[in-house]
């Protein structure tokens, strides 16, 4: 029993090992259920037990100090060593999340590694739903694309973006384009998703919004066209981002638009108190900022 008395107390060490693995009190906070303000108050706890600092604090986070990584792989090892001893299963959690076949392929997919690397017990189950259904499946989470409220859930922002106008290199070599005035005698694809009319005003044109040409409800199908060589689109940079990265598009003119719609995150407020959905939520908003 002398033992125990010397040993800080395990939510301290547990609060430090997740705030150190996952790189923030927040993060540690969703993670073990808690508030950060308790993780903060659980760390401040076993720094004081063993008198050293084991983070450094700035205003824009915090990092392990040299003492905190020196603990942290002594934690860790007792860690590890207390989970072989006890070989206790714990159950995974599992998160249906529906969202845009656009937002699936090109923005969550390639960070879900990321993800699992965090989070390796939450399942993540993907339904792909096509945008601008009159009564889409609900999930646990669903990402929607727009202006809130989409229903009577509670609408949780991923991210800001900007209005870019693209064209491939094919359609340039054939119709090149110097100045926005010239847009007029372009052919202009359009998406109910992201009208023109923003992004032309801003620009200083007095051009209306387009009602005649090719018209697509998906934003992926849009970009693909515009990387055939069909017309010049406008969308969100975010998600065009794979597009311009391969050169398949390249952005035309230097008139920055905040973009009205964007990526949204549709979730019960009840549902929202889950550890996991909270954990998912919060990671695809630090992901995608």
């Amino acid at each position: 029993m002398a033992r125990l008395h010397r040993l800080p107390p395990i939510h301290t060490l547990a609060a430090f090992e997740s705030a150190a693995r996952l790189g923030g009190f927040s993060q540690a906070a969703a993670e073990l259920c808690i508030t950060p303000s308790a993780v903060s108050h659980r760390i401040r706890q076993l720094e004081a037990l063993l008198g050293e600092q084991l983070f450094e604090r700035s205003p824009t986070g915090v990092r392990l100090s040299p003492a905190g990584q020196r603990t942290l792989q002594g934690v860790r090892e007792a860690f590890d060593k207390l989970s072989g001893l006890f070989h206790v299963e714990t159950p995974g959690m599992r998160l249906s999340v529906g969202m845009p076949p656009t937002f699936a392929r090109n923005l969550l997919i390639p960070h879900l590694p990321e993800f699992y690397q965090q989070w390796p017990d939450i399942e993540i189950q993907v339904a792909v739903a096509a945008p601008m259904q009159d009564k889409p499946e609900r999930h646990d989470v669903d990402i929607r694309f727009g202006k809130p409220s989409f229903d009577d859930r509670l609408s949780i922002k991923l991210f800001d973006d900007q209005l870019l106008v693209l064209a491939a290199p094919s359609y340039l070599a054939r119709r090149p384009l110097n100045a926005p005035g010239e847009l007029a005698q372009a052919e202009l694809l359009r998406s109910p998703l992201v009208p023109w009319q923003p992004w032309l005003a801003a620009a200083g044109l007095d051009i209306r919004e387009p009602v005649r040409g090719s018209l697509f409800t998906d934003l992926g199908i849009l970009l693909e066209a515009a990387a055939s060589g069909l017309g010049v689109a406008i969308c969100p940079g975010r998600v065009a981002q794979r597009w311009l990265d391969s050169g398949q598009l390249v952005a035309l003119f230097d008139v920055a638009v905040q973009s009205d719609s964007t990526y949204y995150a549709a979730v019960d407020r009840e549902v929202a108190q889950r550890p996991e959905v909270g954990a998912f939520i919060d990671w695809m908003r630090a992901t995608f900022a």
